[in-house]
């Protein structure tokens, strides 16, 4: 039997088995974008034999080797340097854009006139803070920070850019695969990826890999290309070690992955999405209001019709920050359920109220950004085993990931598109 979990600090008991949503909801005000109905082939409950992970290739050899070639720096040291670029506040010139469609009660801030802001070489995909990474919501000096990822999609490679929003400053740094040249000698090399979910856990930085499961990086190995004697941050066509010179396509900044976490079924689909068998990794989130615990699901799109997957998402408890482990050295997902609607770009949970679980659902409208996107709140009906609308907000053009900002009670997630950005949270009345 699949069981959902209903954790809490200190107790654990057994909720029920789940079930698929079998209706539609009408969003009010937002009557195009209705929840799917679905077969009842499409609604079986999501196997948890699906949701088992384990450790990928490791990393450790080659990012020690890189650790003693070049200068690391730390999250306060990378946005307290200088030439951070500017985060433009709500209400200057051009924040936030009109096509975007930001809602009014947005907390809003804008990335800096430029590429960042109009241009589709870099796309921003997923959203996470230091509300996720400590339960103090603090990071040394660093501030009220944010990270976002970003892919892109010709030159194929990633980014995650840290965000000071109480400076109104933003730094870029490369994300990197490291591994041995032909001689022998530690570098790294770009990686291809979507990179649509990010959640900041402690040390760690978890990217979604979307056929695969989560990549890993470390906060503590970032290193400072400008500080490095063997550093650059010239020729931005180079990435890696070249002759004697490391180069990071002119950032200054470039980040080694040190692990990761893998399907052990292998692949899981790249696009449309299926009833079973290994999961798409669109998004991910950091669940704190219990068993501290990341929350990852996946994008389906609307697809052939009725009997086409909305998707499913999975709860993996943490320790030591990482996924918790069997004595086999998998990790077990605690809980599996199907999202009640297709198109979602990112999720969060959290108990609430004595025990409810409550679920917030990034969901993009049809149409290539053309409508507002939408926010559900569910909430999970034990007695019916599924989730079930709460309320409904708007969000703005093309929503992507999903984070909890505890301290706020507010929602942040980002505009993907170009022309249309925005880094925006909405408030609710609690979201952890």
């Amino acid at each position: 039997m699949d069981y959902r979990r209903k954790l809490r600090v200190g107790a654990v008991s057994v909720a029920l088995p789940v079930v698929m949503v079998g209706g539609v909801f009408a969003f009010p005000g937002t009557s195009d974008v209705p929840l799917s109905p679905v077969s009842a082939a499409a609604a079986a409950t999501p196997g948890k034999a699906d949701f088992v992970i384990k450790r990928g290739a490791g990393k450790a050899k080659v990012v020690r080797a890189l650790d003693k070639k070049l200068k690391k720096s730390g999250v306060q040291a990378l946005l307290n340097a200088k030439g951070n670029r500017k985060l433009r506040a709500e209400g200057s010139k051009g924040c936030p854009p009109k096509k975007a469609q930001v809602p009014g009660k947005a907390l809003t801030y804008c990335w800096a006139s430029g590429e960042d802001s109009v241009k589709e070489k870099w796309i921003p995909q997923g959203v996470s803070s230091v509300s996720d990474a400590k339960d103090n919501e603090k990071w040394g000096s660093a501030g009220y920070t944010m990270v976002v990822t970003w892919y892109a999609p010709k030159a194929k490679n990633i980014r995650v850019t840290f965000v000071n929003l109480r400076k109104r400053t933003y730094r870029h740094v490369l994300l990197v695969m490291p591994g041995m040249t032909k001689g022998k000698k530690p570098s790294y090399r770009d990686i291809e990826s979507h990179a649509g979910g990010v959640a900041w856990y402690g040390n760690h930085l978890y990217v979604a890999e979307t056929q695969l499961g989560l990549r890993v990086f470390d906060m503590r190995r970032i290193f400072d290309l400008g500080k490095s004697k063997n550093g650059t941050t010239k020729k931005k066509g180079r990435v890696g070690l070249h002759g004697k010179t490391y180069y990071g396509h002119g950032y200054r900044y470039v980040m080694p992955q040190v692990g990761s976490w893998v399907n052990a079924k292998g692949k899981g689909p790249l696009k449309s999405c299926k009833a079973g068998g290994p999961p798409k990794w669109s998004w991910v989130s950091v669940d704190r209001s219990g068993v501290d615990s990341l929350v990852t699901g996946e994008y389906c799109p609307k697809g052939s019709g009725r009997n086409a997957p909305n998707g499913r998402m999975a709860t993996w408890r943490l320790r030591n920050g990482e996924p918790s482990t069997g004595a086999d050295g998998r990790a077990r997902a605690l809980a599996v359920s199907t999202l009640p609607v297709k198109r979602v770009q990112g999720g969060v949970t959290a108990y609430l109220n004595g025990g409810e679980e409550h679920a917030w659902f990034g969901h993009n409208a049809t149409g290539k950004g053309a409508r507002p996107g939408v926010l559900l709140h569910a909430v999970w009906n034990q007695s019916k085993g599924r989730w079930e609308k709460k309320s409904t907000q708007s969000l703005a053009r093309g929503p992507e990931d999903l984070t909890c900002y505890r301290g706020q009670d507010r929602i942040w997630t980002v505009a993907e598109h170009a022309k249309q950005r925005a880094l925006y949270g909405v408030p609710v009345n609690k979201c952890g």
